[in-house]
């Protein structure tokens, strides 16, 4: 469109909104994205690194079983906890009681040895079957819960009291019947079930309080 003789043309005008951004603050915003990746990957390098550390533990206690053949006692096995290092109840204790066996303290200072030099937190967690307290130890042990908190309490206090194990990096926790490993449909599953698992957790993780289990911190 051409414009008219004698009528003035209008002027263009720009709109802004607000003060613009100046220019260091893009590049102070540059820097701040940089240095968040940069922490991501360092997470998820220190994750790696120590992924790698519970292998090697793993390896390192695989050949501690088998050299002693303790292959029917001790289990192990890594999954979303961390590396779990599970004790049947009749390398423990005795049937319904939650004393340790003096014999099964040497074990537990071995595992110790192993497992204080990763820097992961530990968590003693205590297991049940499915079978109900006996009339003769409902007095001391009214449910499973009882039971399998007392069993976890007692090997962690040895490992603080007597291990001089790290007291920040350890909790116990006790899940009674309601964690087994599996079905409760034999004499053979339910001795499976009877244990104490100590849990080297991952980096980064901390004891989940979950509904079903009564903790101790």
């Amino acid at each position: 469109m051409f414009p008219l003789p004698g009528v003035p043309r209008r002027a263009s005008y720009e709109i802004q909104i607000g003060k613009p951004t100046p220019a260091w603050m893009l590049t102070y915003s540059d820097m701040i994205t940089q240095l968040l990746i940069f922490f991501v990957m360092l997470f998820a390098l220190a994750s790696a690194m120590n992924e790698l550390q519970l292998i090697k533990l793993m390896r390192r206690l695989e050949s501690y079983v088998t050299e002693r053949n303790l292959e029917n006692y001790i289990a192990l096995a890594r999954n979303e906890k961390g590396l779990v290092i599970s004790l049947r109840e009749k390398l423990m204790f005795d049937s319904g009681k939650a004393e340790i066996y003096e014999e099964a303290k040497y074990i537990l200072q071995d595992l110790s040895k192993e497992i204080v030099d990763v820097p992961n937190n530990v968590c003693i967690e205590g297991h049940t079957d499915n079978v109900p307290i006996g009339p003769e130890l409902k007095s001391k042990f009214p449910s499973n819960w009882e039971l399998s908190t007392a069993r976890a309490t007692n090997i962690t206090r040895y490992l603080l009291e007597t291990l001089s194990f790290p007291p920040e990096r350890i909790s116990s926790a006790g899940y009674g019947e309601y964690q087994p490993v599996v079905d409760n449909d034999s004499e053979e599953h339910r001795a499976m079930n009877r244990r104490v698992d100590i849990v080297v957790q991952r980096i980064g993780t901390t004891l989940k309080r979950k509904q079903d289990a009564r903790t101790n911190p």
